[in-house]
């Protein structure tokens, strides 16, 4: 299973360091692998996330992720997002800016750095709504139950995901946004007001695209328990195979018009686990190609990562994981705010990360054995189809 799922992201990064290689020398080969190390380090959380968002799509929409998902991963947030920011800062076509990344690499880094606390903001306030809502849903499995019981009462009130996330970009808008550094370490300046309409938009994309997706999902099971109570009413006969044709071509719609918002969903998620990577990438280099390619391998990493949790059913086996992961994502979106003034290392905010994940690995198989369960295969599974 490790060769099948893993197996196109060992050909493609033996092609893409051979590349770098050849193109760059030893010093571009390094850097290329460094970059990719780095991304997966940062976004092991982002994996077991993306599986259990994964796991409730069907096989079509499951190659969809992994073939039109890794192009937007790999091409779209990795190569053309930096410039479009640039662009989009600099006040200049996307064609004056491509050539500003290519020509001109300590121009465009700079044009980059100082984008990164409306970056910041953005993915910070996204991330931070996806870990408080799922701390303030009330679950029969609890990790850390002393803090997540009372949190899930808490939860009960009307819209307080939101309350909380608006009050961190104010005291982020009012304290670190109020004198960021230049890049190069030449005087500050105000920031509020970008970190402000940056970190709304960063909401207001969640609600929107979390939103539409999770109404469709709720219209799917709707109208899937519908005909399964149709279906038990009927009699085996010709009456209630043609009320399942008939229901059944309205759920495969609406299945495709969920399955759809859930993708979109995905790619956000991507993009704001992303952002913390492409700002890091450049303590390594600024030449935007060895960049794209660094951290698209790592991309490429995490998407058969993604694979491999789903097809082995590991969010079943060890029930911990995924609060471990959103943890680890509270974790970032906190830091990511912080760095909109401050700059923290990148082996910090991985180690986080991976320490959260780790944690919860640990007390899941605790949990198992305490159970008697070890780690065994769950009832139901959710592939991913072989031919991807």
């Amino acid at each position: 299973m490790l060769v099948r799922t893993f197996g196109w992201s060992m050909v493609i990064t033996v092609i893409g360091l051979a590349f770098a290689g050849l193109i760059w020398g030893w010093s571009g080969l390094a850097v290329v692998a460094i970059l990719s190390v780095l991304e997966i380090s940062l976004s092991f959380d982002n994996a077991v996330i993306n599986a259990g968002i994964l796991r409730k799509l069907n096989a079509f929409w499951q190659r969809i992720f992994l073939t039109v998902g890794v192009l937007i991963a790999v091409f779209g947030m990795r190569l053309v997002f930096p410039v479009a920011i640039v662009a989009i800062t600099a006040k200049i076509n996307p064609i004056d800016a491509v050539k500003v990344a290519v020509n001109d690499p300590d121009r465009y880094q700079h044009l980059v750095t100082n984008a990164h606390p409306a970056i910041a903001a953005f993915g910070g306030v996204f991330l931070l709504m996806i870990f408080l809502d799922f701390i303030l849903e009330e679950r029969e499995i609890a990790w850390l139950a002393w803090l997540e019981r009372p949190l899930a009462k808490l939860g009960k009130l009307d819209m307080l995901s939101v309350v909380i996330a608006l009050v961190a970009l104010l005291v982020a808008a009012m304290t670190v946004a109020t004198a960021v550094p230049l890049h190069g370490g030449h005087g500050t300046v105000d920031k509020t007001a970008t970190v402000l309409l940056a970190g709304v938009a960063g909401m207001v994309a969640y609600l929107v695209v979390g939103g539409i997706s999770g109404f469709f999902e709720e219209q799917l099971e709707d109208e899937e328990d519908a005909e399964d109570a149709e279906d038990g009413a009927e009699d085996s006969g010709g009456a209630g195979v043609n009320t399942a044709k008939k229901s059944g071509t309205s759920v495969l719609g609406l299945a495709g018009k969920a399955a759809f918002f859930m993708f979109l969903y995905l790619e956000v998620i991507d993009a704001s686990f992303s952002f913390d990577g492409v700002i890091g990438a450049f303590a390594i280099t600024n030449q935007i190609f060895q960049m794209a390619l660094g951290l698209g391998i790592g991309a490429l990493y995490i998407r058969s990562l993604t694979v491999f949790l789903v097809r082995k059913g590991t969010l079943d086996d060890y029930v911990y994981l995924e609060h471990g992961a959103h943890y680890a994502i509270g974790a970032l979106a906190v830091i990511l705010l912080v760095t909109i003034k401050y700059e923290i290392n990148d082996v910090i905010t991985g180690l986080v990360g991976v320490v959260l994940i780790g944690a919860a690995y640990l007390s899941s198989v605790v949990r198992n054995r305490r159970l008697g369960e070890g780690s065994g295969e769950p009832e139901q599974r959710t592939e991913v189809p072989s031919g991807v």
